[in-house]
């Protein structure tokens, strides 16, 4: 998976002398949180957030009145308030390399440059996306949660050769470190959670979990 794949292409940009207020209207009418700033080539330059915002407001709302500090807004150009030092990416990327740099810098989105350009945005929302499309959470079947004590090579032949053989086709497969020890979430297309629960246990596998995924998602009332 690749920031490609998952970022805003074509994201809203605004340039240095944008007025605050009007930066605040384009956030506000299309739901953003953030805008990159870019020159007249569409290179990054810098980047204004609601919150960066929101923090120089409140700074000067106790000494001015409401119509003052709206005055203020409508002067101040997001030049004078902006991130000059942005974390940004490149769209060829691994999207694990975007979530972890928006972890350890403690933000909410990368810009995509694609030679200093931005052709895209990407956000913890994107990454969540990904997660769940990962997982396979709204894929209409079956969920297999199946814990392998040994990280024994052949495991994962063994497990999909089951579901093979009844004709069973696999959507998504994804595995979890934990205190249980090694743990496999395999989604399927099939319904028979209680044949494939048994065939799995008769090869010596331990299932964990063996359930329909539209009642784990309370789609079934």
């Amino acid at each position: 998976m690749y920031v490609r794949d998952s970022m805003t292409i074509d994201p809203i940009c605004i340039s240095v002398d944008t007025k605050v207020s009007h930066a605040l209207d384009i956030m506000e009418t299309n739901g953003f949180h953030r805008l990159p700033i870019v020159d007249e080539d569409g290179k990054l330059i810098g980047l204004i957030t609601e919150g960066i915002i929101k923090e120089n407001s409140s700074s000067k709302a106790t000494s001015l009145t409401v119509h003052e500090l709206n005055y203020l807004l409508s002067k101040l150009e997001v030049g004078d308030l902006m991130i000059k030092k942005v974390v940004s990416i490149d769209p060829e990327a691994l999207l694990e390399k975007a979530a972890t740099s928006m972890r350890s810098h403690n933000i909410g989105c990368l810009p995509v440059l694609e030679d200093g350009r931005v052709i895209g945005i990407i956000t913890n929302n994107d990454i969540f996306d990904a997660f769940i499309n990962l997982l396979g959470y709204n894929v209409d079947g079956s969920r297999y949660v199946v814990n392998v004590a040994n990280d024994s090579a052949g495991i994962m032949a063994k497990i999909s050769k089951c579901f093979a053989d009844r004709q069973i086709n696999i959507t998504n497969i994804s595995t979890y470190y934990g205190p249980r020890g090694i743990e496999i979430i395999i989604i399927t297309k099939d319904k028979d959670t209680l044949m494939m629960k048994q065939a799995l246990t008769d090869i010596g596998v331990d299932v964990v979990q063996a359930d329909d995924t539209e009642e784990l998602r309370g789609d079934r009332g």
